[in-house]
């Protein structure tokens, strides 16, 4: 026979505590390959300037997705491409550097694909 001791309030909902990422990332895309819309998560930890890009092939800008300071944190962007053709493009997310106190930016780039 085994006795347990219920110390917590059962009326009450306990809430974790959420963890702050402890680098930059960028994920890839959601869905991948997609077709027109697709959503960029990223994560922060700590708060400073960011610009999220989106660039074709051959290396031209073709959205601005973000720019601009966002919290420490993940973060989720949405990108409708229904004015762009089909094929493969970049993203790329730029933080932190020594505006934010955070020494050299930090650039990542990621591939995606439209498929109409």
């Amino acid at each position: 026979l085994y006795a347990y001791a219920y110390t917590k309030n059962p009326t009450s909902i306990d809430v974790e505590p959420s963890e702050l990422p402890t680098q930059i990332g960028l994920m890839q895309n959601y869905p991948n390959p997609f077709n027109p819309s697709t959503t960029i998560e990223f994560s922060l930890p700590q708060s400073g300037y960011v610009t999220l890009k989106v660039y074709n092939l051959l290396g031209k800008e073709v959205a601005t997705l973000l720019e601009g300071n966002k919290p420490a944190g993940r973060h989720t962007v949405s990108f409708d491409a229904s004015a762009l053709t089909s094929g493969l493009y970049y993203y790329t997310l730029t933080a932190g550097g020594p505006s934010t106190g955070s020494g050299q930016a930090t650039k990542q780039s990621r591939k995606m694909l439209l498929m109409r």
